[in-house]
């Protein structure tokens, strides 16, 4: 089963457009990848948060001021998810290591996932990210940065799971840009069931007069007015 969903999602991710993400990412920090999954694995996915087994935590937001909804990291990937990870991080590696270079960072990310998850665990970060949101009426995501330790990989990719207008009202994904003198952008994607938003984690660079210089972005979801929205998020980076 993993061998099939990891061939059947390279095909995919290889057929989208690649340079289109790129420019995007470059000019607005975030994008939609277009579709990508389907109904039936998207309803399969979302599925799993009603089980017990399979994943590692549970968390509650309004416990910790995070908002209000709830998220499961996962323990082991189901394959979907792998293939996922696995297949997206090759493709984003070019814009992570680009952005690094363009704001003189040192860090440069290796080619593949094994290589990358090899450094977490050398940093002491082995725990895994990805994980499965939930969000109910009048739900909510405060504005955050999905940073689990010293290691991060500078990009993200979190799936629709839900159908807009169906299933939920609401629910928007928002990325907001805080610029150095500057007062914040925000940037709104709205997504299609199946579609995966792919977004910066913590900073990028933005051409000014003077050449590049760094800005900060924060992710959220704005509130739930009616139904269920469930999403999966895939950071490549793995926590402590």
């Amino acid at each position: 089963m993993r061998h099939r969903a990891r061939m059947s999602i390279e095909h995919r991710i290889a057929a989208l457009d690649w340079a289109r993400i790129a420019a995007e990412l470059d000019a607005h920090g975030a994008t939609a990848t277009g579709p990508l999954l389907t109904p039936e694995e998207c309803r399969g996915l979302a599925a799993l948060y009603g089980r017990e087994e399979g994943f590692r935590s549970r968390i509650v937001m309004a416990r910790h001021g995070f908002g209000r909804g709830e998220y499961k990291y996962f323990s082991g990937l189901p394959p979907l998810v792998a293939a996922l990870r696995e297949g997206l991080y090759p493709r984003l590696v070019p814009v992570a290591n680009a952005w690094n270079a363009a704001m003189r960072l040192p860090r440069r990310f290796p080619a593949g996932l094994a290589a990358f998850t090899a450094e977490c665990h050398a940093a002491g970060q082995a725990r895994p990210t990805p994980l499965l949101l939930r969000y109910g009426p009048g739900d909510y995501n405060c504005l955050h940065q999905d940073l689990y330790g010293d290691l991060a990989f500078p990009l993200q990719v979190a799936f629709l799971l839900s159908k807009p207008g169906r299933d939920f009202a609401g629910g928007e994904f928002v990325l907001t840009e805080q610029r150095p003198r500057m007062q914040s952008r925000a940037e709104v994607v709205p997504l299609r069931q199946g579609e995966g938003v792919v977004f910066a984690v913590h900073h990028r660079p933005v051409q000014g007069t003077r050449g590049p210089y760094r800005v900060m972005l924060r992710h959220g979801v704005s509130r739930i007015r009616a139904g269920e929205r469930f999403t999966l998020g895939v950071i490549f980076h793995d926590a402590r």
